[in-house]
Formats: structure tokens, C-alpha cells, sequence
């Protein structure tokens, strides 16, 4: 009987287990889930039941995906419904040949403009946008609330006009109708919102600063642990902060290890402030907190938007009853948590359940959206061009990818490339590397000779392309046959002797590297194998020789320049040096010419314009490498150059310079060993 009843139970647990196989674990669980409720998968939210009733993140490999998806179908229909669309109301007849130029009306025509529009002009005059013949002109700009505006000469009913209205007073009404005009809008609600036509603009205060502005403040990127959070109180429409000592009977508390304070403002008491406004006492906890609540329903909540951005607070927004700034191209679900106000009680939830991978990713968002896109009235401006920019010219436009990772939109220009391996800053996240040779780039001078013995130690790289002699001497170039023989081409190029043209983006230049030279330069083909060696592993930054260091001058009450800080450095001359020929087109094109004149009238300017370029990009220092013997330089005056810092510092807002005490050598550089065992021997023979 025994061995009977043995026997029934192995049968029947065979069965059971024969079944789990035949179904699987995932089938069951779908069999015990009601079909409405059963979660998504590949989400970054955690896996509730109710899932399919949450907006969800977008995954970075979802970044490549186009820039108006199926789900754009509902957006065209209602800006058909509001009555225009780029394709109907705007006539890209007047942009051919890529080209985008703006023309902005005297403020003469329009009643008195605010301190803020002010801004936006100088933001546009100054840019390479700007100019002053309307026959040229694609876009044209408002300076201001406009009486009549049907009474301007080129109005058009409005086509090919751009209106930045920034005050919130006579939110959400213009005041006038805007015809066919793009409204640029701070605070923009769905009813009056025209998408892919109008742009979201974020709400900013008189006091913004007009360019640079500050860079984000956050301190931790991962938060410390911490004790339990106060999340929210019993009544939903109260936002308090709170911590482990302040514990009120209806307060529910969130038990966490890692995710800091979570912060957010009675939504009453911000909605009636003032708009013209200070920061809130509650602005000062912003940068110990890990979450903010963003207020819904409220005309501030875009100005609250930016200060979470600023201070590397993750938003966490309650509301869609407002668009996001420039949400055509930022993918806001990298950097912020967006939830329905009908679902508050899962944010507890929502928050516990995200790992310190994902917080860390969107802290690093929110510094990148503030820097790249928010941190001043000129990137505001220069952002809404680039969107209609890109609207325009639909088969240059920039890709997703381009807008939404470092080093943004604005410093990717597309008249460059639209693909992603064609500039220095993505072989990383590709898994590719640049191109194995270089373009060796000599400048000469007026005063300089033809330097032969330079061309035969460059020629003789075996990673070296092409030689490219950038001629801005008086006198003639010598003849075809007075050259150097070299077993790669050789190329004279005839300059307008200035200084700006050893940055011009030249079609002849075929490979990513450049190795930018003086005809004084000494250099054997020894260092220049090493130092393009180390260029390989950081395309995006400067690699050379010779260095310099910026410092601020208390007594004087202004940027120092000097060569007498050997330990560290911040700026590497490029009568030296390796980067990428990206960077050719960013100084040409998006450098304003008052700059480029500044370099071609003082000497030994273009060195620092260069690095302050690459700096402002990439955020980082650039990178020495060894050198048997020092440049000929000649004389170099130190006080040229301090104008040039200080005056480059004014126009960039900030100083974006960053020191260094690194310098790469080759294993076993000066060690004891044989010189045998040394790959680049020739480095230490003096």
C-alpha cells in the first residue's frame, strides 16, 4: 500500500512539474493577472500591476528612434485644428542654399520692450544668425509686444515671423492674433499650442543672464545615505519638507537609504508669489534633495522647472497640463519623472523602487539640460532657432541622439554632419575610435622660412595622411621642386595672412586629426607618433606640447596669463598640437566674427580662442605630452594675451578654462631600463 501511494505522489509531482515546463513560470504568471492590468516590459518604473496607466521613461536605446514617431499623429491634428502647420504657414522658399539668417525689426516699430527682450536681441544680433538685410533674411524676429503687428512691411499675415512672448501678464493671451507667426511661449497650454509649429519656451526672470550663466550646482551625484523622508501629506494638494525629527500623525514617510530629502512648496502659497521673483527660502534645500515636486497647475511651474534643473534635483512632475520646454527635442524622461496627478500615491513607491544607477543617470540629465539648453537667455534663444532651424532643412536635421547626449544640439552643427561617427564626441557610447592617420596642418608666417627639416620628421609618421602648407607669408611660396620629397602628398595652400585662417574648415583636410604647426615648430617623428597615439583615446580635447596657465589676478581684478606654472596648465598652444578638424567648423561657423577679427589683430590670441572653444564643449582640460626641446616661439607677449583671456572670458560669460596636472608619458619614459625595452627611445636622446 505504501509503495502505491509512493508511486501516485511521484506521478503527480512529474505532472506538476511536466506542466511548468509545457507553460512556463512567465505563462502562469499572465494566467493569475487580469488582462488589463498586466505590466509593459522594458520599462525603467517598477513592475506594478497598473503599469499601462503610467507615462513610462524612454530607454537610451530608444534614443535613435525618429524625431516625430507615429504617436506625433494626434499633435499634427490639432495644429491643423489651430490652423497651421510649418508645411502651410511658413515658405521655406526664402531659406535655399542652407541658409538661416534672421532679420530683427527696429525696436522702433514696437511700443518699449522689457529688460528680458532686450536679451533676446542682443542674443540674436550677435549671433551668426543675424542679419541686417531683410532680402537675405529666412526668419523674421519681433523685438518685442508688437501694436498692430499687421502693419509691419513684411508681415505677411504673419509668415516666416517669429513672436517670443516671455510675459507671463497676459498668459495665456497674446493679445493679438498671430496669423501664421511661430509663437515662441513661455508657459504654452495645450489649447493654444500649435505642435511642431509653436516652440515651448521655459519662464525666466528679468535678472537671467544674457550668455554663459552658471553652471549646474549639484554636489553629490549619487545622494549619501539618509534618514526617513517625509514624501507628502495626508491632503494632496500640501508639499512640505521634512525629515526624520519633523513626523506629523497623517504624514506618510518613505524609508530610504539612498535617496536624500524630497522636496516641494506649498502649491498655493507659489502660485500667488510673485513672478517677478527671488529664490524661495525652499530654493536653498534644493541642492541636499534628490526629488523635486514641480507644482501643477501653476505659472511658475516652469521657473521651478529650471531651479530643480540648476540645482541637479530631479523633477518629478505631476502634471501635462503644460508643455515642456523644447519637449520637440528633449526627451524629458531622461531627466525627469512624469506622472499623473490621479496617481500620486505610487510615486512612494516609484521612488523607493529606482536603483542608484538610474538616479545617477538623471542627476547627470538635469546638469547636462540646464548647461547645454537653460542656463542663459542667449542658449534659450540660439535653441529656438535651431529647432525651426532643423524644421527647415528636415534632410539635415539633426537626430535625437544629437539633442539629448553631450555635448547638445547647439554645439553638434549639422551643416558639419548628421552622423554621429563624424564628430569627436560619441566613439565611446559606439564602441568606434577615429580615424588612424592625420592631416599634418603648418602654418607660415610673414616672418618664417619654408620649414623643410619640420615636413621630413612629420612625413615620416607612419600615421601621417597628408601635409598641408598653410602659406601666409609675404613673399611667394617656392617652387613645386623646392619642396622636400615625402612619401605622402604635400599640399601649398595660400592663406589671406591671418591668423583665423590656420582654423578655416578646409576641403582638403581627409582625416579626423589635425596636427596644427608653426613653421618654428620643432618636433621629431618620434613625439608626433606618441602624442597622436594618445589623440586616438581622446578625440574630443587638445593634445600637445607646450602649455600655459590661466589664474585670476586679485590685486588686478582680472584673468592672468603665464608660463611660469609648470605643474599645472589649463590652455596647450596649437603651434603644436593634435584635435579633431570638427573643431575647424565650430570656429569658423560658430564663433561670432568679432571674435575671429580679436584673434587676427592681437598676437598670440588664437591659441587661447581655440582652447576656450574646446573647453566650453567638451568641459574638460586639454593634454600635455613630453617634448625633447621647447618651441621657437619667439616672443610671445604676455600682455596681448591677458586682453585676449579677459575679453574671450566677457563674450563666453564665464570662464570655461579648466586646470589640469596631467601629462601622458610613453611606459618606462625615463625609467632605468635598457632603451630597448622602450617604444619611443627617441623621446629621451637630447
Amino acid at each position: 500500500m505504501q509503495s502505491r501511494r509512493r508511486k501516485y505522489l511521484w506521478l503527480i509531482l512529474s505532472a506538476s512539474w511536466l506542466l511548468l515546463v509545457l507553460l512556463g513560470a512567465p505563462r502562469l504568471r499572465q494566467l493569475a493577472i487580469p488582462p488589463g492590468l498586466r505590466p509593459r516590459t522594458l520599462t525603467s518604473w517598477p513592475q506594478w500591476l497598473d503599469q499601462e496607466l503610467l507615462s513610462s521613461f524612454v530607454g537610451p536605446e530608444e534614443l535613435t528612434k525618429d524625431l516625430c514617431p507615429t504617436s506625433c499623429s494626434p499633435h499634427q491634428w490639432r495644429s491643423q485644428r489651430l490652423g497651421c502647420l510649418m508645411e502651410t504657414c511658413f515658405d521655406t522658399s526664402r531659406c535655399q542654399g542652407q541658409s538661416f539668417k534672421v532679420f530683427v525689426y527696429p525696436i522702433g516699430l514696437t511700443q518699449p520692450i522689457s529688460e528680458v527682450h532686450h536679451k533676446v536681441l542682443a542674443s540674436i544680433e550677435g549671433s551668426r544668425y543675424h542679419t541686417v538685410n531683410p532680402e537675405e533674411a529666412c526668419l523674421f524676429v519681433l523685438p518685442g509686444d508688437v501694436l498692430g503687428p499687421q502693419l509691419l512691411p513684411l508681415w505677411n499675415g504673419g509668415q516666416n515671423h517669429l513672436i517670443f512672448h516671455l510675459h507671463p501678464d497676459s498668459w495665456p493671451d497674446l493679445g493679438f492674433d498671430p496669423g501664421q507667426a511661430i509663437v515662441a511661449r513661455a508657459i504654452p497650454t495645450p489649447e493654444t499650442f500649435r505642435h511642431g509649429f509653436d516652440v515651448s519656451l521655459p519662464l525666466f526672470s528679468q535678472s537671467y543672464p544674457q550668455r554663459g550663466g552658471n553652471r549646474g550646482q549639484l554636489v553629490h551625484l549619487i545622494p549619501p545615505p539618509g534618514e526617513d523622508l517625509l514624501a507628502f501629506e495626508g491632503q494632496l494638494d500640501m508639499w512640505v519638507t521634512g525629515s526624520s525629527n519633523q513626523r506629523d500623525q497623517n504624514a506618510i514617510l518613505i524609508p530610504s537609504d539612498h535617496h536624500g530629502d524630497i522636496i516641494e512648496r506649498h502649491r498655493d502659497r507659489l502660485c500667488k508669489q510673485d513672478h517677478t521673483t527671488e529664490q524661495s527660502e525652499d530654493q536653498k534645500r534644493l541642492h541636499n534633495s534628490t526629488f523635486c515636486f514641480i507644482p501643477p497647475n501653476c505659472r511658475l511651474v516652469s521657473l521651478h522647472l529650471l531651479q530643480a534643473l540648476k540645482a541637479g534635483c530631479i523633477p518629478v512632475l505631476l502634471s501635462r497640463g503644460w508643455e515642456l520646454p523644447f519637449s520637440e527635442v528633449i526627451d524629458w524622461g531622461t531627466a525627469a519623472i512624469i506622472i499623473d496627478e490621479r496617481h500620486l500615491l505610487q510615486i512612494k513607491s516609484a521612488l523607493q523602487g529606482l536603483p542608484p544607477a538610474r538616479i545617477l543617470a538623471l542627476r547627470q540629465q538635469t546638469q547636462f539640460l540646464w548647461d547645454a539648453y537653460f542656463s542663459s537667455v542667449e542658449k534659450i534663444v540660439h535653441t529656438t532657432l535651431e529647432i525651426i532651424r532643423d524644421r527647415i532643412f528636415r534632410a539635415a536635421s539633426r537626430p535625437w541622439l544629437l539633442w539629448n547626449t553631450p555635448p547638445g544640439g547647439l554645439l553638434a552643427l549639422p551643416t558639419f554632419s548628421t552622423h554621429l561617427r563624424d564628430f569627436p564626441f560619441y566613439h565611446l557610447q559606439h564602441g568606434s575610435s577615429p580615424s588612424g592617420r592625420f592631416s599634418a596642418l603648418i602654418w607660415v608666417g610673414s616672418l618664417d622660412q619654408p620649414p623643410l627639416k619640420l615636413i621630413q620628421e612629420v612625413a615620416g609618421s607612419q600615421h601621417c595622411a597628408q601635409i598641408l602648407v598653410l602659406w601666409s607669408n609675404d613673399s611667394p611660396p617656392p617652387a613645386q621642386g623646392k619642396w622636400p620629397q615625402t612619401t605622402v602628398p604635400l599640399t601649398v595652400i595660400e592663406g589671406r595672412k591671418k591668423k583665423s585662417d590656420r582654423f578655416f574648415p578646409y576641403s582638403t583636410i581627409s582625416t579626423d586629426a589635425v596636427l596644427s604647426l608653426d613653421a618654428r615648430s620643432s618636433l621629431s617623428t618620434s613625439e608626433v607618433d606618441f602624442a597622436f597615439v594618445v589623440w586616438q583615446s581622446f578625440p574630443e580635447r587638445i593634445v600637445g606640447f607646450q602649455t600655459r596657465s590661466h589664474f585670476w589676478d586679485e590685486a588686478k581684478g582680472s584673468w592672468g596669463y603665464t608660463d611660469q606654472r609648470p605643474n599645472e596648465f589649463s590652455v596647450v598652444l596649437t603651434a603644436a598640437a593634435f584635435y579633431h578638424r570638427y573643431y575647424h567648423d565650430l570656429f569658423t561657423h560658430s564663433l561670432p566674427a568679432p571674435l575671429r577679427d580679436l584673434v587676427d589683430e592681437i598676437s598670440a590670441c588664437e591659441d587661447i580662442l581655440m582652447n576656450f572653444l574646446v573647453a566650453e564643449v567638451t568641459k574638460l582640460p586639454p593634454i600635455k605630452v613630453p617634448q625633447r626641446k621647447q618651441l621657437q616661439e619667439g616672443s610671445r607677449a604676455e600682455q596681448p594675451a591677458k586682453d585676449c583671456i579677459n575679453r574671450f572670458a566677457s563674450w563666453f560669460g564665464r570662464m570655461p578654462l579648466v586646470h589640469s596636472q596631467l601629462r601622458l608619458d610613453p611606459v618606462l619614459f625615463k625609467d632605468q631600463v635598457s632603451v630597448l625595452r622602450k617604444k619611443y627611445r627617441h623621446l629621451e636622446r637630447l
